[in-house]
């Protein structure tokens, strides 16, 4: 059953998080996963959303999405996100 992580990220440093993004993509498409979606100009209809950038992210099932993040590649690269940005993430269950 898909499991979708939804990240709703302040950026602080983007300089610092760029070395995030630079190696992201090669150690999370080992891990079966799918962008569904990343925005940095959402339109709020109800609430507050106080994020620069918020992220749509399908996996398989949730042991894959937490064997991504739980990675020793990913926890090393994430250091640097966790410097330059404060996050919420969470993974929910897809419907089907």
């Amino acid at each position: 059953m898909p499991h979708y992580l939804i990240a709703k990220i302040n950026i602080t440093d983007r300089e610092r998080y760029s070395q995030y993004e630079t190696g992201f993509k090669e150690i999370f498409d080992r891990f079966e996963g799918k962008f569904l979606a990343m925005d940095e100009d959402v339109k709020v209809l109800e609430g507050d959303w106080p994020v620069t950038r918020t992220v749509l992210i399908e996996f398989p099932s949730q042991a894959t999405a937490l064997d991504w993040y739980s990675s020793d590649d990913y926890q090393q690269l994430a250091k640097h996100r966790f410097a330059a940005s404060e996050a919420d993430i969470v993974i929910i269950q897809g419907l089907g």
